[in-house]
């Protein structure tokens, strides 16, 4: 292999975990007149499976939801819940409960009665309904807050009282549509780690809807990608993030520089097109310095400087043609950029190549 070839890499669909299929969707397909909104997705989740379903508004996944929830009826395929073809059945028939961005507690009850509230439709009796709702409450470590309103509560607190009248019902599989939406950024971190901590205490199934990626990367045990009604990958966090499959998954899918035609061919020393993340790069004021072994180089100039309080992203043309970002730690000494012009080098083994019949993917 050459210096400037970068290493070939297996390009394998990534298979489903071992283990109970708790969701299986074949073909599935939702028409809403002229407009297809699903087509033709198939995805196997597993028991105990964190498993999220991220893309763009108007990709598709919040309507899978609902047709696995049963609040649709596709227009072809079939649901299967545990092995069961749930298809045609009514949502009350199906195993699974649904939290909303909008929790939809009632104001007038306090968080016990809200709790309980299915129970009490199901007629369960009064002193079992009391228990599983304690229980409930516990698990999202709210038991000392029964008797209090919904206005009582912080947004988060709300959140966790949707989440335990859902749990009450002790679902197979648990339906959870953009929950963390309404929240503030430092809250929804927050409740992102509980969301996850709760679903590694019950063990239950949770199908999470979001277009946030890292929402998505930091929560799942694996992840579609929606993009125009269809999954672009299915994948770990890890293999979504470092090996995209195509170019809408590496654009959407945290931060990606995307290198092709006569950029591609002078950096790497190949056409195609090429995913390289911007923390992989490493940002050179001394142009004189040589490239490492193992890593492939370029010159360009900084065209803007973004400062992130954490990071500072700086956005490069190449002399050979494109564009490159590069995100630097501020832990890092700020390198001096009199003149703007930048050596760029990273590993080879960084270049990530988007298949070919991917690569123009409509994002």
């Amino acid at each position: 292999m050459s210096p400037n070839q970068a290493p070939s890499l297996p390009q394998t669909a990534p298979q489903a975990p071992a283990g109970i299929a708790a969701v299986r969707l074949s073909g599935l397909r939702k028409e809403f007149g002229p407009v297809t909104a699903v087509d033709g997705v198939d995805l196997e989740i597993v028991e105990g499976e964190f498993f999220s379903m991220l893309g763009p508004s108007g990709s598709g996944k919040t309507t899978v939801l609902r047709l696995i929830a049963g609040f649709e009826q596709p227009t072809a395929g079939s649901v299967d819940l545990g092995g069961r073809d749930v298809t045609r059945l009514a949502p009350f028939q199906r195993d699974v409960n649904t939290v909303f961005q909008d929790y939809a507690l009632f104001p007038h009850l306090n968080v016990r009665q809200n709790v309980e509230y299915g129970l009490r439709v199901k007629r369960v009796p009064r002193a079992e309904r009391r228990q599983r709702a304690q229980e409930a409450l516990r698990t999202v470590r709210l038991e000392d807050f029964g008797s209090r309103k919904p206005s009582q509560l912080s947004g988060g607190q709300r959140q966790r009282v949707a989440l335990a009248r859902a749990l009450v019902n002790r679902p197979k599989v648990l339906l959870l549509d953009e929950p963390l939406g309404a929240l503030d950024l430092k809250l929804r971190h927050a409740m992102q780690a509980e969301l996850k901590q709760i679903q590694r205490d019950v063990g239950i199934t949770f199908v999470f809807v979001t277009h946030d990626q890292d929402e998505a990367l930091t929560m799942s045990d694996r992840i579609a990608v929606f993009n125009a009604g269809r999954v672009e990958q299915v994948g770990t966090p890890v293999e979504v993030y470092e090996h995209p499959a195509s170019a809408f998954v590496a654009g959407f899918v945290g931060t990606s520089n995307l290198l092709s035609g006569r950029g591609a061919e002078a950096v790497i020393g190949r056409s195609g097109v090429y995913s390289i993340r911007p923390e992989k790069i490493r940002l050179d004021p001394d142009l004189s310095r040589p490239a490492a072994p193992g890593e492939v180089s370029a010159t360009g100039t900084v065209t803007d400087t973004f400062y992130a309080g954490a990071t500072v992203r700086y956005v490069v043309s190449l002399d050979a043609g494109g564009q490159l970002s590069v995100v630097r730690q501020n832990s890092e000494p700020a390198p001096e950029l009199a003149d703007g012009r930048v050596r760029l080098a990273w590993r080879h083994e960084h270049n990530f190549r988007i298949p070919e019949d991917k690569e123009h993917t409509d994002a």
